[in-house]
């Protein structure tokens, strides 16, 4: 089935930007976006082009052995068969179009938008038009919430905030039997599914030196014992268990104990400035009516930690797109892993997270935070300080 409001907005998106289409091309799921956009009713074996005009009906390329796991979408159909025919009913699609956006990132620059080889990009290029990207096409057409989905995502994060809170709690209750990281993994995979929440993969329950592994995941064997005097990092992910939710994440720390030593509480403080600074500078643009871009807001916090001594353990982005998956395809705050050049706009949400990753402790502060027509906010619950146990 065809997401009819999708291709609305991908129209609106290619008359305000002057782009005469938008093809998506999909090869055995290489490229999402096309099943977000026309849903098969099955496993599709062959290559699939979707053109989207700016003004006009939509049109379908596919073979005639994957034509009817589209016969419901909605949509005119081509069929071709051998490829002969299938370039012919291409030429004959993008005739009279001198530019056509495409999953494609020069470079490869922006990776969650490069979804298409070189190959398909040269064959469409040897028919005339210019191939550009479609990076703020896709995420304008493809990743806003919805109201539901917004609602969702909140209902899911105060979950999430309730939970970790609980799993902190839990270390301090077997505190004398030694809980074990996975222990406190397994409560949190408990929590979620009597909350109706669903997820991938993880949580991450770290202490101390594991803490400064961003994707670590305690196993069943080896995991560490959680002790008096350790730090502990906790990050979890879900969404309601519906279709079409988007996730929340978020992640908190904590000491075992009633003092921290000072340099935790320091690095924790930068980290929470940093994530703070960030989203004060998406809301003070916004007052002013400045568009920003993902690298932008990366900057922002990552100055404020190298300014600070810290920079060189400040390891990744500064956050992710949220959407169906937990890393969605929109904009990325980054301008370290990437520079990426799409711009924050209403309708998207993010996560903020900050980190400091020394060799005996790691320190890491993320929230949620959505793009309103109103501006930008945190979306999920936000700590404010370090959690004690004991």
């Amino acid at each position: 089935m065809a997401n009819s409001r999708m291709l609305q907005d991908a129209q609106e998106f290619l008359l305000s930007e002057v782009l005469p289409g938008w093809l998506i091309y999909d090869y055995l799921g290489c490229n999402p976006v096309l099943a977000q956009v026309a849903t098969p009713s099955g496993h599709v074996t062959r290559p699939v082009f979707l053109f989207v005009p700016a003004e006009g009906d939509p049109c379908l390329l596919t073979h005639h052995v994957d034509a009817g796991k589209f016969a419901g979408a909605g949509l005119d159909m081509v069929v071709y068969s051998s490829r002969a025919t299938l370039e012919a009913a291409l030429r004959d699609t993008l005739a009279g179009c001198s530019r056509i956006a495409m999953e494609y990132s020069p470079r490869n620059s922006l990776p969650r938008v490069s979804r298409v080889d070189a190959g398909t990009v040269e064959l469409v290029r040897s028919m005339g038009p210019e191939v550009v990207s479609s990076a703020d096409l896709m995420q304008y057409a493809t990743q806003c919430w919805s109201a539901e989905q917004l609602a969702g995502h909140r209902r899911a994060a105060h979950s999430l905030g309730r939970i970790v809170n609980e799993a902190f709690a839990r270390i301090g209750q077997r505190l004398a039997d030694g809980p074990t990281e996975f222990e406190i993994a397994e409560f949190i995979r408990r929590r979620f599914r009597e909350e109706g929440l669903t997820f991938t993969d993880g949580p991450i329950v770290s202490t101390n030196a594991h803490c400064s592994d961003p994707h670590y995941e305690p196993a069943p064997e080896g995991s560490s014992v959680i002790r008096p005097g350790d730090w502990a990092l906790i990050d979890l992910w879900a969404r309601e268990d519906t279709p079409g939710s988007v996730y929340a994440d978020i992640t908190w720390t904590a000491y075992v104990g009633s003092r921290p030593p000072e340099r935790h509480r320091q690095v924790f403080d930068i980290v929470l400035g940093a994530r703070d600074a960030a989203l004060s500078f998406l809301q003070d643009c916004h007052r002013r009516g400045d568009d920003v871009q993902g690298w932008q807001v990366d900057d922002v916090a990552r100055r404020y930690i190298t300014e600070r001594g810290y920079g060189d353990y400040f390891t990744h982005r500064l956050g992710h797109s949220i959407h169906h998956t937990v890393h969605g395809e929109g904009v990325n705050l980054d301008n370290f892993e990437t520079h990426d050049t799409r711009r924050i706009i209403p309708g998207v949400g993010f996560s903020i997270e900050p980190g400091i990753y020394l060799p005996e402790f790691g320190v890491r502060s993320e929230i949620d935070a959505y793009m309103s027509a109103d501006g930008p906010y945190a979306s999920s619950p936000v700590q404010r300080d370090i959690v004690l146990i004991g």
